[in-house]
């Protein structure tokens, strides 16, 4: 069976196709799915593009229901959803299960906000005139997403277009087709008008390239790469007209450990925020910063704590990190192990593919020390399960390490100290911090996004998403 793309309110299958493998037991495929060509990307387009007249002036009622009965389906499928997710994904079933949850919530959230949709009205400088400001949907939105959250970041782009008025062409990443195959079972189930909504699996190059060549797509939601998140802001500037974008791009965060902090909570925060989930979040705490006198108590912790952790398949009992995602995540987070070696860092544990009952991507959690920020591995983004520590003098030189990135997601410190949380809270140069928390881990009603090179455009999730999939008009009245 060929799992179809859904088009203009049909399923469609495409002359090319592509296996979906099990990371953690490649020998198990999970099923084979459509790929779209240029001709399926613009038919999608051009659906959405039609449709967009009598949904974005739908009732709100209607919008309302619909994803309500999105959310509520996804939870009363959790167990099974998740089990699918980790399946193809790599992360352990908990995490899957919490990670499907997480988007029945997001669909239930923003059903409430079809109904919350509100405008000003203000007194005009101008005797006898009224002024009223209203929001309105852009238009037909491409929404591109990354294999590493295959349910909640689609989740939290199509929840909020639809619930606006928009119309979606929504492409999901190669790796992970099952997750977004099934949730677009669910969407249509729940009586998305034709053409609203559209899945179209393929290669970024066709499909993603359509997307941003196209005249009747008005806004792009990228997440991913820098390198091509990049490649999207340029062509959306280039285009004609030109779209309005968000894009979220990736971080490498920092983790603050000062020496009042508690250290089984530091060495927890650490655990989860680094290495939960293969390491594989834009969110992770991939640089750990330790002052002087906590730094040996914390990294002997640290050490310890992760000989306990089990690395096995994703769908075991007992399983705390699944597999890395596929062979070429594989070889790049080697490659960058490697690179720490031969730039002076001290491997203190892990760093080593291993094997399993099952064949797959099995990578020992790993940790340098003796790490500055001149090395490459605490400047770029790994994307695995491979975290550095920094040891520095006092807060004001945490602080510094801290800041010293070109990315801007999510930034953490562990501390007792009110002023120090208070200051950093403050003076963090990152779309989110947390204090006495992991780096990773965030709410489904509270904005998203990052800064510096991390993101640009307008906060993804809660009521801050409306920013990005509307648009404010502004209209006088002079009643006579």
């Amino acid at each position: 069976m060929i799992f179809p793309n859904y088009i203009a309110g049909e399923w469609l299958v495409a002359s090319d196709v592509l296996a979906n493998i099990n990371p953690s037991d490649t020998g198990d495929v999970i099923g084979i799915f459509a790929r779209a060509g240029v001709a399926e990307a613009e038919r999608a387009i051009a659906a959405a593009h039609d449709a967009f007249p009598a949904w974005s002036r739908s009732s709100i009622q209607l919008r309302h229901d619909i994803l309500k009965a999105i959310g509520d389906e996804i939870l009363a499928r959790k167990e099974e959803l998740g089990t699918l997710l980790s399946r193809e994904e790599g992360k352990t079933l908990s995490e899957g299960i919490g990670e499907v949850s997480r988007a029945g919530q997001i669909f239930q959230f923003f059903a409430g906000e079809c109904l919350r949709i509100t405008g000003d009205r203000l007194d005009s400088a101008r005797p006898g005139v009224e002024v009223d400001i209203t929001r309105e949907p852009v238009g037909v939105v491409g929404l591109i997403t990354p294999w590493n959250f295959p349910i909640a970041i689609p989740a939290w782009k199509i929840a909020p277009a639809l619930a606006y008025g928009n119309c979606v062409v929504f492409k999901p990443a190669d790796l992970v087709p099952a997750s977004a195959h099934a949730l677009a079972e669910i969407i249509v189930r729940a009586g998305i008008p034709s053409g609203v909504f559209n899945l179209v699996m393929g290669p970024g190059s066709i499909v993603g390239e359509a997307m941003l060549r196209s005249r009747k797509v008005s806004a792009i939601s990228f997440t991913g790469s820098v390198a091509t998140g990049r490649k999207v802001a340029q062509a959306c500037i280039q285009s004609d007209p030109m779209k309005k974008m968000q894009l979220e791009m990736g971080g490498k965060n920092p983790l603050v450990i000062l020496d009042d902090a508690d250290l089984n909570v530091a060495v927890e925060c650490a655990v989860n925020g680094a290495f939960f989930a293969t390491g594989q979040r834009c969110t992770a705490s991939s640089r750990l910063i330790a002052t002087d006198q906590i730094h040996d108590r914390f990294v002997t912790a640290l050490t310890e704590r992760m000989k306990g952790l089990v690395v096995d398949n994703a769908l075991k009992a007992g399983t705390h990190i699944g597999p890395v995602v596929d062979q070429n995540q594989l070889e790049q987070d080697l490659k960058y192990i490697r690179l720490g070696r031969e730039e002076g860092g001290k491997l203190i544990t892990g760093g080593e593919r291993v094997t399993r009952e099952t064949p797959g991507f099995y990578l020992l959690p790993t940790l340098f020390t003796e790490v500055d920020s001149t090395m490459r591995i605490a400047r770029e983004e790994i994307f695995g399960p491979v975290a550095t520590v920094t040891r520095v003098r006092d807060y004001e030189a945490a602080l510094e390490a801290a800041n010293d990135t070109e990315f801007g997601l999510s930034s953490g410190i562990c501390t007792t100290s009110l002023k120090y949380a208070s200051h950093f809270k403050r003076n963090a140069e990152a779309g989110t911090v947390m204090v006495n928390l992991p780096t990773a881990g965030t709410d489904y009603h509270a904005p998203f996004g990052g800064r510096k090179g991390s993101s640009y455009g307008s906060r993804e999730q809660g009521r801050y998403a409306q920013e990005f999939y509307t648009t404010v008009k502004t209209a006088y009245t002079y009643p006579g």
